[in-house]
C-alpha cells in the first residue's frame, strides 16, 4: 500500500511538471509579404491622396494591409505625426519605418510606438583597406517546381529561392518567391516575385493574363499590363526601379 501511494504521488508530480513546462508562448520564425512604401513628398496630404490613389487600382490587394515605410528621400524633413495620420487615414497599417538616417526623426518615429528598421544594405567604410579575399565558386540558387494546376486560393511560397509553376495558375490563386518566377502555362492569378526586396528578380510567363504582378513591392494590377503584352509569352522585369514588360523569346 505504501508503495503504490508513492507510485501515484510521483505520478501527480510528473503531470505538475509537465503542465509547468508548457510555456504560455513561442517565438517562433516566419516569414511574410509586406509592401514597402517609399516616400519622396513630405506633405501628408499629398501622401495621402496618391496612396488612396494606388489603393483605388487594387482594393483587394492593398486594402488595410501592413505596410513599411521608406523615409530616406525626406531628409528629416517632416511632420511625423501628420504624416503617420494621413497614411492610418488610407487603411494601411503602418508596421515599421525604414532607410531613416536622421536621429531626431527617428526619436519622433520611437515616440510613435513604431520600429526604425534597418535594411542590411549599407555597408560601413574602412580606414583600412579590406584584407584580399579568394573568389569562391557561387552556389547555385534553389529552385521550388510545382507541377500541378495552382488552384483559386492557393498560395505558394518559394522561400529563399526561384519558383517555377510548369502547368496553369486559376484566378485568386498566389505565387510568392524571393527570387524569379516561371510560369509555363497561364496565369490568371498573382504572381510577387523579389518577395523579400530582391530588386534584381524577375517574372517569365508564356501566357500572362495575370490579376496582379509584382516584384520587389512594385507591381501592375491587370489592367496596367500592356495591351499587346497581354495573354501572350512575357518577361518583367525593374529597370531604374520601374516595372517593365518585353517580349519573352
Amino acid at each position: 500500500m505504501l508503495i503504490l501511494s508513492m507510485l501515484v504521488l510521483r505520478a501527480r508530480k510528473q503531470d505538475r511538471v509537465g503542465q509547468m513546462s508548457q510555456t504560455p508562448i513561442e517565438f517562433k520564425g516566419s516569414s511574410f509579404t509586406l509592401s514597402v512604401v517609399h516616400l519622396h513628398h513630405p506633405e501628408p496630404e499629398v501622401i495621402r491622396k496618391a496612396l488612396q490613389n494606388k489603393i483605388d487600382q487594387a482594393p483587394n490587394f492593398l486594402k488595410n494591409a501592413p505596410v513599411v515605410l521608406n523615409v530616406a528621400a525626406l531628409n528629416g524633413n517632416v511632420n511625423w505625426k501628420q504624416l503617420q495620420q494621413a497614411v492610418a487615414a488610407t487603411g494601411l497599417h503602418i508596421v515599421g519605418v525604414s532607410g531613416c538616417k536622421d536621429e531626431a526623426l527617428k526619436r519622433m518615429i520611437a515616440r510613435a510606438g513604431l520600429p526604425v528598421l534597418a535594411e542590411g544594405k549599407e555597408s560601413k567604410k574602412l580606414e583600412a583597406p579590406a584584407p584580399e579575399i579568394q573568389p569562391v565558386e557561387p552556389q547555385a540558387s534553389k529552385t521550388r517546381i510545382i507541377n500541378t494546376p495552382v488552384r483559386s486560393g492557393q498560395q505558394i511560397y518559394a522561400r529563399n529561392a526561384d519558383l517555377i509553376v510548369t502547368n496553369s495558375v486559376s484566378a485568386g490563386a498566389e505565387l510568392f518567391a524571393d527570387g524569379n518566377i516561371h510560369i509555363y502555362g497561364m496565369i490568371r492569378g498573382r504572381a510577387l516575385a523579389g518577395a523579400s526586396g530582391d530588386r534584381n528578380s524577375q517574372i517569365f510567363s508564356t501566357n500572362l493574363a495575370a490579376e496582379l504582378v509584382s516584384i520587389a513591392g512594385e507591381y501592375w494590377i491587370m489592367d496596367q499590363i500592356p495591351t499587346e503584352f497581354f495573354g501572350k509569352a512575357a518577361r518583367l522585369s525593374l529597370e531604374d526601379g520601374t516595372l517593365t514588360i518585353q517580349t519573352l523569346n
